[in-house]
């Protein structure tokens, strides 16, 4: 199967890669709004695209552009995405394209999932939170990425 991974900078990206052992024996295609995350993942391919958010509301249009392009080009099965806006978008794309898509909320969103996370289970294919409290309805709870350390 192939898979594209969006995340943007900082935790989203962190958590992403935490999400590495579902990848396993998959194509992945990675993309993020920073360059240089290229090392962290030079095994498989990787994009960058702009980074917007509803405060830079051109770079989100940027982005849509360019996601739209690398879902063309690359046609993965599925998009999984930790966040934050340019993630939401690529599944965007992802569900006009009919893909699978995938939203995994922060953990960060202790309380309540984020306006990404809650925008992303109007339309995704399967939405997860990570905390227990916070799964209803469509939002599944199936662990933490970050809750236990990972052998290398």
């Amino acid at each position: 199967m192939k898979i594209m991974a969006v995340a943007s900078i900082g935790g989203h990206w962190i958590q992403l890669l935490r999400l590495r052992p579902v990848f396993e024996g998959q194509d992945v295609v990675f993309v993020s709004t920073k360059a240089s995350f290229a090392s962290m993942v030079s095994n498989c391919k990787f994009y960058t695209i702009p980074d917007g958010s509803r405060k830079n509301p051109i770079n989100l249009l940027l982005s849509f552009k360019v996601l739209f392009k690398i879902l063309r080009q690359e046609k993965p099965e599925a998009i999984l995405s930790t966040g934050a806006a340019p993630g939401l978008l690529a599944l965007l794309c992802g569900k006009i394209l009919g893909k699978k898509t995938i939203w995994v909320d922060s953990v960060a969103n202790v309380e309540k999932l984020s306006m990404s996370g809650i925008l992303a289970s109007k339309f995704a294919t399967h939405v997860y939170t990570q905390w227990p409290d916070l799964a209803q309805g469509t939002i599944k709870y199936a662990g933490s990425v970050l809750a236990k350390e990972q052998k290398q």
